[in-house]
């Protein structure tokens, strides 16, 4: 089985931010996607979150609370 589907959508970014994602991708050996995608999952870590993935479910409007967060 593959990888699940993944969600494709603009993102605007500050020219100076966007510079320090390719800057830190390089040093990592990532792709700025890849590195938007990592500090992202750390940041949901750090907040206490579980990866939806891992779980084995995917973020639907019917999973998110009205405060944004996830349903248990």
């Amino acid at each position: 089985m593959g990888a699940p589907p993944r969600k494709a959508f603009l993102l605007r970014l500050d020219f100076g931010l966007f510079e320090e994602l390719q800057r830190l991708a390089a040093a990592e050996l990532r792709s700025v996607n890849g590195q938007i995608e990592y500090l992202l999952r750390e940041a949901l870590r750090q907040r206490g979150r579980e990866d939806l993935r891992q779980r084995g479910r995917t973020a639907t409007p019917a999973a998110v609370e009205k405060d944004g967060r996830d349903a248990p």
